[in-house]
């Protein structure tokens, strides 16, 4: 098979999955915004960041684990690889379980620093409650698709994630518009979705017989620090987004007040969609990658990494033409007021700038941290918000509500910047990851 062929077989279900990933937060606007009204529509968005961080954990050490089995694969090491398997399985639920544990005490005090107040408050934390009571099943669910799609089941990863989507949209309705569950209806729907979304993932093992190994012979905790040190990178690059979520919405709070939260919210959701697209465009290369790294294959992972650049790039023209288009539009989805509506016509061509940046620096930081690259890869994706705060500190007190919107296309634009620096001053040569238990203080197979 060809690489262009491998390409788009993995990246086409990667795409179709992650943009369904990103749907899970837009139906529940959907469905609360036009049962309730602009405060519910505004108290998803802010409560948000808190299910996103969820999905992120489990984004991570799963793709964490999914890269190293892959490498192992390619070295030619089976075991190994399933040694990682079986310790990723340990650490999303581990992470599942402690997390809802913060989260169900912690959530107030999180709420509160995101800007809720008064009603707004009130519905997120009714809505981010019944959330993290099922963020098991949501890391569980998160974690085990990469690990799906790097074991030559990219379609049954997307499937998964259809099956979580239309459970959780037929849910939505049947919770939220037909029954006068509310808020909590729309959680319901959710954590049901992804726990569909689980249950096909086990089949898929079952099926193929891709079980864990759970021993270890004593090198568990190294296992477990590679796949965290590789899982930091896809985890803030599924977070960052939100990280900017929550940035925004407290800067438009403080320049704005609620109206301006409330603009925010269908544009984040619009935002969302589009960045999740381009991140299954660079996640669904990382299994090509990371595999022809094991294999020390360097040009193949460069014609992949060149062929991310250019498919991603025509993803997000197309995005911005659509949305630009259709911008008078947007909001009304979301069964915004018709002031709202006005105000995301006129501030989402902003957002726009962002998407073509967007695209370049998600593949260059699936290449980094697909080949091992990590530190590279950390600082691309930990610049981008650490860039977006500082311009919010110094924007919005001259340019009041415009400097908020501004400030987030210039952050991308950033990491373009480091992107192509990085890039242009890189290794001069090119070695294959080799999975450990191979050279002195190996570990045991």
């Amino acid at each position: 098979m060809n690489v262009r062929r491998e390409f788009y077989k993995y990246v086409i279900p990667s795409m179709l999955a992650f943009a369904l990933s990103g749907v899970y937060a837009i139906a529940d606007g959907f469905f609360v915004g036009n049962a309730l009204g602009d405060s519910a529509l505004a108290a998803i968005n802010i409560a948000y960041p808190i299910t996103a961080l969820l999905q992120a954990a489990g984004t991570g050490i799963g793709m964490g684990g999914a890269i190293q089995y892959s490498i192992s694969l390619g070295a030619g090491d089976r075991r190994l690889g399933r040694q990682y398997f079986g310790v990723s399985c340990g650490a999303l639920m581990a992470a599942g379980i402690l997390l809802a544990i913060l989260f169900l005490s912690a959530s107030p005090i999180l709420l509160r620093f995101f800007g809720a107040s008064g009603k707004i408050y009130g519905l997120a934390l009714e809505y981010i409650r019944w959330i993290t009571a099922g963020a098991l099943f949501q890391i569980l669910a998160t974690g085990l698709v990469p690990f799906i799609r790097n074991m030559d089941g990219a379609l049954t990863a997307m499937a998964a994630m259809i099956a979580g989507f239309m459970t959780n949209i037929f849910l939505d309705y049947l919770l939220v518009w037909r029954l006068p569950w509310g808020m909590t209806g729309a959680a319901a729907a959710t954590v049901v979705g992804q726990t569909v979304t689980l249950l096909v993932c086990l089949a898929f093992f079952i099926v193929k017989k891709e079980m864990p190994v759970l021993s270890f012979g004593g090198a568990g905790l190294d296992l477990l620090k590679k796949i965290l040190q590789v899982g930091l990178s896809p985890f803030g690059l599924t977070f960052s987004p939100n990280i900017t979520l929550i940035l925004v919405n407290k800067s438009a709070a403080l320049v704005g007040g609620a109206a301006a939260v409330t603009c925010y919210a269908p544009i984040s959701y619009i935002s969302a969609v589009v960045i999740l697209l381009l991140q299954g465009v660079s996640d669904g290369s990382q299994p090509l990658l990371s595999l022809s790294c094991g294999e020390g294959k360097m040009d193949k992972t460069k014609a992949v990494r060149d062929l991310a650049y250019r498919f991603s790039a025509l993803v997000s023209v197309i995005c911005i033409v659509f949305l630009f288009l259709f911008r008078e539009n947007a909001a009304l989805l979301f069964g915004a007021s018709a002031q709202i509506t006005r105000d995301v016509a006129a501030a989402l061509p902003i957002f726009l700038c962002g998407y073509l940046p967007i695209c370049i620096s998600r593949v260059t930081i699936a290449y980094f941290y697909a080949t091992g690259e990590n530190r590279r890869a950390y600082f691309l994706i930990y610049g981008e918000p650490l860039s977006l705060g500082l311009l919010l500190l110094i924007l919005p007190p001259g340019a009041g509500i415009v400097g908020t919107w501004l400030s987030v296309p210039l952050s991308q634009l950033f990491a373009v910047c480091l992107s192509v620096f990085f890039l242009r001053n890189g290794k001069k040569s090119f070695r294959p990851v080799s999975p450990p238990g191979q050279g002195p203080g190996s570990l045991p197979r």
